[in-house]
């Protein structure tokens, strides 16, 4: 490891180990200055939004513009804080986040040969790393047999060695101590899932990307009024393999809380296409995303020409 990383690491450990209100405060100056001064990719967010409500007039873009800025801060500061939290104890007081119908999850679990949870960027999707922690339920644990490393978490590597590897770190560091080694590319995600096809496994799938520019397995769906290129990957595997298909949604319940909701889409994919379980996850994205607009990430360029 580059003496760089290892540099970077240790600061960001440390900022982690700073209360989230310490961090909540640095993060006003922080999204005064992206919103105010250097306007982070405004141009790209007003642009998204304007095609994806254009019923909207130009004053209710601009307000859910700014509650994003504002949303935005707080992601940046929770990501910080999180790489502090190598003590799932720390997770526990803070309650960052927390299932609202973990049942349901348990239910999947017993009943499938595996799990593909799609997620999206909504919320805050930084958290996912984390999603071994989250039940507090008293005396709650994992439904039998789940293992920390039987959850997968699909990532895109970034094009920084180091910042891949801060990321990591900030992402998966509740479950760092107990062995987590299940971070995969999402380039090596299908002969991860074919080395691993004995293993009753639960896969977590950032699956609102535009596809790759070398993607080969891609379709158009409609989300948002717009005709929309969508990744097939995690549908496309649970598919094969016959795997339940469930849609994770982290929805903010105010400053410092979210709350992390199941849908079912399939118990069988196998008796789907991957063309109609992306379409229902993006019918599902699409009113999450109608009923809290500034939580998505505009800023990202979903919507390539």
């Amino acid at each position: 490891m580059r003496i760089g990383t290892v540099i970077m690491k240790g600061i960001m450990r440390g900022l982690g180990a700073l209360p989230l209100g310490f961090h909540y405060a640095c993060a006003r100056p922080l999204t005064w200055f992206l919103k105010k001064v250097i306007r982070y990719r405004r141009d790209v967010m007003m642009i998204n939004l304007a095609r994806s409500f254009p019923g909207k007039k130009y004053k209710e873009l601009g307000e859910i513009a700014d509650r994003f800025y504002t949303h935005f801060g707080h992601i940046l500061a929770e990501c910080v804080w999180l790489g502090g939290c190598r003590n799932p104890e720390r997770l526990h007081r803070q309650r960052l986040v927390e299932y609202s119908n973990i049942d349901l999850f348990d239910e999947v679990y017993r009943s499938s040969k595996g799990i593909v949870v799609l997620s999206a960027h909504f919320g805050n999707w930084e958290t996912l790393g984390g999603c071994f922690c989250y039940d507090y339920r008293e005396g709650g644990k994992p439904p039998e047999g789940l293992d920390v490393n039987d959850v997968v978490f699909i990532y895109k590597p970034l094009k920084s060695k180091m910042w891949d590897e801060i990321m990591k770190d900030s992402r998966c560091a509740p479950v760092l101590r107990q062995g987590f080694k299940s971070y995969v590319s999402s380039e090596d995600f299908l002969r991860f899932a074919l080395r691993n096809r004995d293993r009753k496994l639960v896969f977590n799938v950032i699956s609102d990307q535009c596809p790759y520019k070398n993607s080969t397995a891609n379709d158009t769906v409609e989300f948002l009024g717009q005709e929309t290129k969508t990744m097939l990957g995690g549908a496309s595997v649970a598919c094969k393999f016959g795997w339940s298909v469930l849609y994770g949604n982290v929805m903010p319940k105010g400053t410092g809380h979210y709350e992390w909701k199941f849908t079912e889409i399939t118990r069988d994919a196998s008796a789907m296409t991957p063309h109609e379980i992306m379409s229902e996850f993006y019918k599902l994205l699409q009113a999450d995303i109608e009923a809290c607009p500034w939580c998505y990430l505009w800023t990202h360029k979903r919507w390539k020409r």
